[in-house]
């Protein structure tokens, strides 16, 4: 029955191969509507993942056409299963299209990132911003011809 359990060496070798740690991560939220794709998520999606656990806080539809005045090309549940692809996001949650404190303690968020463009409000001690990557934007996207 012993040859069952792991020993130390394959312990550790899951243990790194899984990125487990006995450290508490923290938990960093980053909002965002998605609905069109880029490098500039992706950039900010791995800059937040160096600081702990990603959450995304992910805008839902009616949000979007109550603050954007269009409807996502896709759905809530699309845009979710496309950012839980991405390796550096633990979780995915609904959210309106700005975040506060009390959202943040709802779900023991420990710090919110986002761009230099932050509306959200949520004290200055909650909040990591990272300069948006120049060139490329969503809306840029949406209304360009290159698709």
């Amino acid at each position: 029955m012993s040859n069952l359990l792991p020993t130390v060496n394959q312990m550790n070798e899951l243990n790194t191969k899984f990125e487990v740690s006995s450290l508490k991560r923290k938990r960093i939220l980053v909002d965002m509507s998605l609905t069109t794709v880029h490098h500039g998520h992706v950039r900010l999606l791995r800059k937040a993942h160096e600081l702990g656990d990603v959450i995304v806080a992910l805008t839902s539809d009616e949000e979007i056409f109550n603050s954007k005045g269009f409807h996502p090309m896709l759905s809530f549940e699309h845009r979710k299963e496309i950012v839980l692809a991405f390796k550096y996001v633990r979780e995915v949650i609904k959210c309106k299209w700005l975040i506060d404190e009390k959202f943040m303690e709802r779900y023991n968020i420990d710090l919110l990132v986002h761009g230099e463009d932050n509306q959200n409000p949520v004290p200055k001690e909650k909040l990591v911003l990272f300069k948006r990557t120049t060139g490329i934007s969503s809306s840029q996207l949406r209304n360009s011809n290159r698709g």
